[in-house]
């Protein structure tokens, strides 16, 4: 593993400045499934804007044929998905603040409150990426802890936007990420101009050790960019290919993305 040495401590210091001395435990709603087959870690996504009816259920029925961990969606479909998956293992997964994060903290907190009461069980909210870039912690530690309240007892998953972040600011969104209660940092929105890298798993894993989950989503196209982001460290998968990937027939077309 990397020497993160300097990066932690640097961070950690702009954190500590920010919100004072870390808490010594923090209440965070433990993961609600885990799995040691590569589809039982899929999250089967389908968050394109022209995503149908048809095609969500589709998809539901796609994961309970695989059983995979969830399926991924917009809220929009959160009691279609929950109806279609009722009986099931597969979890209904939904993303708030998506893609871009900009949303007023009240926003997000309340599209969550809407998303648990329709039937999500977990949640995967797009961080304060503004705030984070423009050194604002508390304000992006703040917006975490909203979803993180308006979701309980449902574990939230806290979507970096890797691509536009240098190192110091991945790893301080973890350590923010482990002060205010979500259960995993997930890498990308599939929509911000890049995905999920294996360094970005390994730097992640690193910082968070076994306290939280680590989701790799954003261009895995193949089952060979799973099991590499499984080795990096990666305990769930966000991808849309999911099926062609457990089946091990999916073949990169370079489109990105999901």
């Amino acid at each position: 593993m990397s020497d993160y040495t300097a990066l932690f401590e640097s961070a950690n210091t702009a954190i500590e400045a920010a919100l004072g001395s870390a808490p010594e435990a923090v209440d965070r709603p433990a993961a609600l499934r885990t799995a040691d087959d590569l589809a039982g870690r899929i999250d089967h996504t389908l968050l394109k804007a022209n995503g149908t009816l048809p095609a969500i259920n589709k998809l539901c029925a796609e994961a309970r044929e695989n059983n995979f961990a969830s399926v991924c969606i917009n809220t929009r479909w959160v009691p279609t998905a929950a109806e279609a998956l009722q009986g099931s293992d597969v979890m209904v997964c939904t993303v708030v603040g998506f893609p871009l994060g900009a949303m007023s903290r009240r926003a997000k907190a309340a599209e969550t409150a809407i998303a648990i009461e329709e039937g999500a069980d977990e949640i995967d909210m797009v961080i304060d990426i503004g705030g984070l870039l423009s050194g604002n912690l508390a304000a992006v530690y703040e917006d975490m802890v909203s979803v993180v309240d308006a979701a309980r007892p449902k574990p939230v998953k806290v979507i970096l936007e890797t691509a536009l972040l240098d190192d110091e600011q991945k790893v301080i969104a973890c350590m923010l990420a482990m002060r205010s209660g979500i259960a995993y940092v997930k890498t990308s929105t599939g929509f911000g101009g890049g995905g999920a890298s294996a360094e970005d798993i390994a730097l992640m894993r690193a910082v968070v050790g076994d306290d939280l989950g680590v989701k790799a989503s954003g261009a895995i196209r193949t089952r060979e960019d799973a099991e590499t982001m499984i080795a990096a460290g990666a305990d769930r998968i966000g991808a849309s290919a999911s099926v062609e990937i457990a089946a091990g027939t999916a073949v990169d077309d370079g489109t990105g993305g999901y």
